[in-house]
């Protein structure tokens, strides 16, 4: 099956992004969620960054992935939206029960009128 990657703001619940066939970060690890729980299984949400190789127009994101409490194994993540186990280029910012108590980072600028804010993120590895 394959899924369309969804912009809008904000996290749809399991059954929207099967039935739209369309979801972010957030909504696959919400449906990963979802489906491990189904199964009996404790799942938490993870906000943060994935680290990508830069080019010219991606340094990185900000990203979203789950985690599964497995006996004997403790809480292991699981990135749905690339199909892989979580690894050393995820870096977890915030993580809940729910996706809705991990909002994306967000801010405001007051400034003078006809200011400008330019801000970005840039997760590069140290060697």
């Amino acid at each position: 099956m394959t899924y369309q990657i969804r912009e809008e703001p904000g996290v749809q619940t399991a059954m929207e992004t099967l039935s739209c066939r369309t979801g972010s970060c957030r909504d696959f690890a919400n449906l990963f969620m979802a489906a491990a729980r189904k199964l009996g299984l404790a799942a938490r949400f993870v906000s943060g960054y994935l680290h990508a190789p830069p080019s010219a127009v991606d340094y990185g994101a900000t990203h979203a992935w789950a985690e599964i409490y497995l006996p004997g194994a403790g809480w292991k993540g699981f990135d749905p939206t690339i199909g892989q186990i979580v690894g050393t280029d995820h870096i977890a910012v915030a993580v809940a029960r729910l996706p809705d108590s991990v909002p994306p980072v967000a801010g405001s600028f007051l400034g003078p009128p006809g200011a400008n804010l330019d801000v970005g993120v840039w997760v590069s590895k140290l060697d």
